[in-house]
């Protein structure tokens, strides 16, 4: 709402401009008095006489755009734009809320709707826009000049970071690096996309914080996405074990832990990897699961779940005393 806000601001700054007309003094009605030209005008030279007249025809026309203007805004135009622009508000997220509604109830179109709504909410906003602008003011050449030379003055100077943000927005919606329902890395931050708007895309991390995102940062730096735009996506669980442990023994574990989780996706394959890592100058032997889990939004459950399963299969078996079984959630 925020950019028609601004758009209608603008409207109001020209319609409550200083008004241009004529005072009755400036009105002189001639009825057979014969009027003497004042001396000044008749000593001029015709060079004189053409500048004082192009002068003239100079304030004619900044009147006569002024008046144009004035003329293009008026309170009943403000008044419907006023009103379209509410109820297109309305519109927009109320079907923007039912499709996000329709979308929570089945993973396997979620982020497919999720996507089409933030298309949806500028394509309307455009649309709306275009109608407020030719259906109701329908301006001409000339004023659309004016006011486009002074858009552009404020614009220049007071929206520069704005534009950049908007001009991203678009660039995200048209080149899709990454859509709603995304699980990203931009920069320090990683999570859900939530919203991708005009001006920033809205993220929630782990932790349940929303963190929002210049979209002029989104588009310049360096984004890692997850599962783009799957509902699946990979998890790595990692547990440290003394160096002497039998590799095919844990390995086998591990795979039945991710195979038996009420959160694994079993369409994609299932990896068990070791090595060696130096930790606090003792030697561990890395074991990292990779599996999909079949909805990112369990992403941390699923890593959780398949931790736990191996280490306390490893305990069952004395494969390890507990002491020196180390988890890493990093």
């Amino acid at each position: 709402m925020k950019y028609p806000v601004f758009f209608m601001l603008l409207v109001m700054f020209f319609s409550l401009g200083p008004a241009t007309g004529q005072s009755p003094g400036d009105t002189l009605t001639i009825r057979g008095i014969v009027i003497i030209p004042d001396s000044s005008e008749q000593d001029a030279t015709p060079a004189d006489t053409l500048a004082n007249a192009g002068s003239r025809g100079e304030q004619k026309g900044d009147a006569v755009d002024i008046n144009s203007i004035r003329n293009f805004i008026s309170f009943p135009k403000i008044f419907w734009t006023v009103i379209i622009l509410l109820v297109g508000y309305l519109v927009i997220k109320g079907i923007s809320t039912i499709l996000d509604i329709i979308a929570e109830r089945s993973t396997r179109v979620r982020l497919t709707i999720k996507g089409i709504i933030p298309v949806f909410r500028m394509v309307t906003w455009t649309l709306i826009i275009y109608i407020i602008i030719q259906g109701i003011f329908s301006p001409s050449w000339e004023v659309i000049l004016a006011l486009g030379a002074s858009i552009g003055v404020a614009v220049g100077f007071a929206a520069q970071d704005i534009l950049k943000n908007i001009f991203g927005g678009i660039t995200i919606l048209a080149e899709k690096p990454f859509q709603v329902g995304d699980k990203i890395q931009v920069g320090n931050h990683y999570g859900e996309v939530r919203h991708i708007g005009f001006r920033s895309t809205r993220i929630v991390t782990p932790d349940d914080s929303t963190v929002s995102i210049p979209n002029a940062q989104a588009v310049s730096q360096m984004v890692s996405n997850a599962n783009s735009g799957e509902s699946n996506c990979q998890v790595v669980a990692e547990v440290f074990l003394p160096p002497h442990t039998d590799t095919g023994v844990v390995r086998q574990i591990a795979l039945e832990a991710a195979q038996v989780s009420g959160y694994v996706y079993l369409n994609k394959p299932i990896t068990v990897l070791f090595e060696e890592e130096l930790s606090e100058k003792r030697l561990f032997l890395k074991m990292r699961l990779k599996a999909y889990v079949l909805d990112i939004r369990y992403e941390f459950i699923f890593k959780s779940d398949m931790t736990e399963r191996v280490l306390k299969e490893l305990y069952n078996r004395q494969i390890i005393p507990e002491e020196t079984a180390y988890q890493n959630d990093e």
